[in-house]
C-alpha cells in the first residue's frame, strides 16, 4: 500500500520516531477474517469465527486480510514498499462476514461483545469495523448495531468505522457510521466521476447528514486503488498484494494512524484522540462534508 506507507513514514525524521509505528498497541478488526500472510505473521493475538466453527485463522473473502494489511502489514513481502500504516500493531481478528462479504447483525454484535470481553486481557485500544448495513435492513436491526458500537466507545475504546459506498448523495452514510460517537471514515470526492483508466465510479463515499442531522463522515482518507495483502498469496500465480477500493480501505488508514498516535501518547483517551484527529485534518476539495483529509504529520505533533 505504497501511498499509505509514504504517509506514515515521512514524519519519521529520526531513528527514535520508528518506535511510534503501533508498538504496544492492539487493534481489533471485525471483518471477513484473516489469512496468515507473511506481512502479518506473529502479530495476530487472537481469532474467532462467528460465521462457522473454524478455530484457525481464515479469510474466504480476502476483504479482511486486505484491511489488516492496510492497518498493520509490515511489508516484508515487498522489502517494505507496501507496508501498512502501523506495522508494529498487534491484531485481534473476528470473522463476522462470509466469503461474499455478507453477514447478519447478530454475528457482528457477537463479535463486538467478544472484543469487549477481550479488551483488557489483549490491551485493545482500537476497533476497526469496515462493515456497513444494507439500506433496506430493518430499522430495529440498525438500532441494535448502533447501540453495540456505542457501547464499545463508552468503555473507552476508539471505534473507527466506514461510511459505506452508497454515496455521493446526501443521507447515504451506513450504520454504524451514522453514530455521533464513533469516528466515521469516507473517501474524498474527485472532480471526475469516473476513472480514466477503468470506467469505474470513484465518487462513491457515503455521507450524511444522518436522520439526527449529524454531519458525516468525520474524516476522509485514501481508499481508491489501494494495494494491500492478498489472502490468496499462497495460491499458484497469485501475487502477495492486490488492489481494492472502498471506504472499507480508507477506514484502516485512519485506524493505523491512530495506532501510531497511541504508541507515542499511550495515555490519550478516545475523546482526546477524536479531538486531536479533528484538529489535525487538512481541508481540501472533496472533503467539505467532514473535518477534512487525514494529515499524519500534523496528527503526530504534540
Amino acid at each position: 500500500m505504497k501511498w499509505v506507507k509514504q504517509t506514515v513514514h515521512y514524519w519519521c525524521k529520526d531513528t527514535a520516531d520508528s518506535r511510534y509505528l503501533g508498538t504496544g498497541i492492539c487493534a481489533a478488526i471485525l471483518d471477513t477474517g484473516i489469512a496468515l500472510h507473511p506481512d502479518l505473521k506473529d502479530r495476530v493475538a487472537g481469532f474467532r469465527d462467528f460465521t462457522g466453527s473454524s478455530i484457525k485463522c481464515r479469510d474466504d473473502s480476502g476483504h479482511g486480510t486486505h484491511v489488516a494489511g492496510i492497518l498493520a502489514g509490515n511489508g516484508i513481502s515487498s522489502g517494505g514498499t507496501y507496508a501498512g500504516m502501523a506495522p508494529r500493531t498487534d491484531l485481534l481478528i473476528g470473522k463476522v462476514l462470509d466469503r461474499e462479504g455478507n453477514g447478519n447483525v447478530d454475528n457482528v454484535i457477537s463479535g463486538i461483545q467478544w472484543v469487549m470481553e477481550s479488551a483488557v486481557s489483549c490491551g485493545i485500544r482500537i476497533v476497526n469495523i469496515s462493515v456497513g448495513t444494507q439500506p433496506d435492513l430493518a430499522q430495529s436491526q440498525k438500532d441494535r448495531l448502533q447501540k453495540a458500537v456505542e457501547e464499545l466507545w463508552d468503555m473507552g475504546l476508539i471505534v473507527v468505522v466506514s461510511a459505506g459506498n452508497y454515496g455521493p448523495r446526501s443521507g447515504t452514510v451506513v450504520v454504524p457510521g451514522n453514530s455521533r460517537k464513533v469516528i466515521t471514515v469516507g473517501v474524498p470526492d474527485s472532480p471526475s466521476s469516473f476513472s480514466r483508466s477503468r470506467r469505474e465510479r470513484i465518487n462513491y463515499s457515503g455521507r450524511g447528514p444522518t436522520n439526527e442531522c449529524v454531519i458525516k463522515p468525520d474524516i476522509f482518507a485514501p481508499g481508491t486503488g489501494i494495494l494491500s495483502c492478498n489472502s490468496r498469496f499462497s495460491f499458484p500465480g497469485e501475487p502477495p498484494y492486490i488492489m481494492k477500493s472502498g471506504t472499507s480501505m480508507a477506514t484502516p488508514v485512519v485506524s493505523g494512524a491512530l495506532a501510531c498516535l497511541l504508541s507515542k501518547y499511550p495515555d490519550m483517551t478516545n475523546v482526546e484522540v477524536k479531538l486531536k484527529l479533528r484538529e489535525s485534518c487538512m481541508k481540501i476539495p472533496g472533503t467539505e462534508s467532514g473535518w477534512g483529509l487525514l494529515n499524519v504529520e500534523q496528527l503526530m505533533q504534540a
